[in-house]
């Protein structure tokens, strides 16, 4: 038996176990090829502080048989790394880093070229250019007992672009749309959460969608920090005291790990019972236990979260409104924490109402900013969204199931180390922290969420209530007037005391106007007030004035026109529009010109 035995690598092991991989079937296969390549072109693009500029295309060239173009704007590769880059597993240059980062181990676009090849016998094609330098033009395979890059073809080439990479690869797979795992709605999820990117994508019909970049604002690259005392266990903290530089293990613990200076380095020495002179490289498997029980027991502080970048609260809300065009749109950024000594923090969304018709609610997942498509059920960001009591917030839910809403609900989890559950990364582990952070964020979302819906009904029985009084007061005052024989009552003054409104009217008498606004509320209202005429107010076409109303008071505006009024009724900003009778809501914003007073 012993003469059976033979090492294989890592691409061989993959070649006949590509389902670990999110190959799993053809429609899959062609949407992680393209999720593979695009996370790979807006992590070069933010570390290198470029608005990504992203081109996907994907053309039929046979039966069940497509290629896959994807072309970015990014910094580009050095020609010597692109071979092992697209042609070796378990190459590249974050798997060691411990930052926030959409590919971590260095497999993604590799396996990619890898399943091309497996599926087509095609070589991938690569082109790249960094600045200033000559686009470089590779065909690469992979040979897959060595797990190394084989060059089909090598040229240095034109190409247009002053920077970037395009990848080229053949596949056999099934393109679907208007379904939940599709590569369209995969670009449509990653612009949500990447709102500086404008990615461009030609479907195998020829229909062109661009989602559009809506800040041009880069995010904040992360930053690369240390291992954290918490979050280390024995194996690879021996490997760190056998390749240390450092010559004593005082000078070991503050120059290896985050969050360690003179004090705790001390401290941490004391409790372990070791010298603080010793040679790292010296220290036994038992001395490694002894530092890490000292571990344990010391307070420390949290590592720093400058190693992660979240979207923000401000550019959630954007993108949703941006993707979904909902009439309710609210999201949270938590504050970071900590699981395993691994920092993390979570971010959640909702959009309601508006054009979003669907009765049960788009649950989006995201993991370091990678929408995650598959698995959803057996996801703990599904099952944290599932275990808050969302009939607390007004939204119909049954047992152990999403709320039933016509909402978009959205969480985010950004971490040094996602803790997927596979190769694949399509779904969370039930890592009781996260868990906890996403439940607390999307109560937040749902408080919100129930102050706008319970407002809503109380506008719309407002609404009901002033249409009714509207049918009924104009009558009784036009009946009431004929006995008393008296003018007619002015009946919307009524109806806007009897409803709590803001009232405001106008009359005119020979170039000179009254602005009378009667405060029937029960609170101060501060606004203001635009009047506009074609011969002028006080020599300026536009004047406006700043108004501050107590309860039950009354303010006059007086002034001098000339000409005809263009606006029919008073022009107000600065109140909502169901607590205001007789004048007319708008948003100027800040470019309306004119004169200002105050009153």
């Amino acid at each position: 038996m012993t003469s059976k035995h033979r090492e294989i690598s890592i691409a061989e092991f993959f070649e006949k176990n590509k389902h670990i991989l999110g190959y799993s079937n053809p429609s899959k296969a062609l949407i992680t090829c393209v999720r593979e390549a695009v996370d790979n072109s807006l992590d070069a693009c933010e570390e290198a502080g470029i608005l990504p500029d992203i081109l996907v295309k994907i053309t039929r060239t046979g039966e069940n048989v497509f290629r896959i173009v994807v072309e970015d704007n990014g910094p580009g590769i050095e020609k010597e790394h692109i071979p092992r880059v697209f042609g070796k597993l378990l190459y590249g240059s974050r798997f060691h880093a411990i930052k926030q980062s959409r590919g971590q181990q260095g497999i993604g676009i590799s396996s990619a070229v890898l399943y091309a090849q497996i599926t087509t016998g095609k070589p991938t094609t690569v082109i790249s250019k960094t600045e200033g330098g000559t686009a470089c033009r590779f065909e690469i395979m992979i040979d897959t007992k060595k797990n190394e890059p084989e060059i089909m073809s090598f040229e240095e080439t034109e190409w247009f672009s002053p920077h970037g990479t395009r990848i080229e690869l053949e596949i056999k797979g099934s393109y679907v749309k208007e379904r939940k795992q599709s590569v369209y709605e995969y670009l449509k999820e990653t612009s949500v959460v990447n709102p500086h990117a404008r990615i461009t994508f030609i479907t195998p019909d020829g229909e062109i969608h661009e989602f559009r970049r809506i800040t041009s604002e880069p995010p904040v690259p992360p930053v690369e920090i240390k291992p954290h005392p918490h979050g280390i266990e024995i194996g690879p903290l021996i490997a760190m005291l056998k390749t240390t530089k450092a010559r004593e293990l005082r000078g070991f613990l503050k120059n290896e790990f985050v969050r360690i200076g003179d004090r705790i380095s001390e401290e941490i020495i004391q409790k372990s019972g070791l010298d603080s002179r010793a040679d790292p490289r010296s220290l036994t498997r038992e001395d490694a236990e002894k530092l890490l029980n000292a571990f344990r027991l010391t307070d420390l502080l949290p590592p720093p979260v400058d190693c992660l970048s979240p979207i923000g609260d401000r550019l959630i809300m954007k993108s949703l409104m941006e993707g979904y065009s909902p009439e309710f749109v609210y999201a949270v950024t938590r504050k970071p924490r900590v699981y395993s000594g691994h920092p993390f923090l979570v971010e959640a969304g909702i959009a309601y109402g508006g054009e979003i018709k669907e009765d049960k609610i788009t649950l989006l997942r995201f993991a370091n900013k990678i929408p995650l498509l598959y698995q959803q059920s057996g996801c703990a960001l599904t099952q944290a969204v599932v275990s808050v009591n969302w009939k607390n917030y007004g939204l119909q839910q049954s047992k152990n199931e999403l709320p039933v809403a016509p909402a978009v609900i959205l969480v985010h989890v950004a971490s040094t180390n996602v803790p997927y559950v596979s190769e694949s990364k399509e779904a969370v582990s039930g890592i009781p922290e996260i868990m906890e952070e996403v439940r607390l964020a999307l109560q937040e979302c749902g408080r919100r969420l129930k102050e706008y819906v319970e407002r809503k009904k109380t506008i719309q029985k407002r609404k009901k209530k002033e249409e009714e009084l509207l049918k009924i007061i104009p009558l009784l005052a036009r009946k009431i007037s004929e006995v008393v024989e008296k003018d007619p009552v002015d009946h919307e003054k009524v109806i806007a005391r009897i409803m709590g409104k803001v009232y405001i009217t106008r009359s005119t008498d020979n170039g000179k106007a009254v602005v009378e606004i009667c405060n029937f509320s029960s609170s101060r209202k501060r606004f203001r007030i635009y009047e506009m005429c074609e011969g002028g107010i006080n020599g300026e076409r536009i004047a406006k004035w700043d108004v501050e109303v107590e309860p039950k008071e009354t303010v006059r505006i007086e002034y001098e026109f000339s000409g005809k009024h263009i606006n029919v009724k008073p022009l107000v900003e600065g109140i909502e529009n169901e607590l205001i009778a007789g004048a007319e809501v708008v948003r100027f914003g800040s470019g309306a010109e004119g004169t200002e007073s105050s009153a």
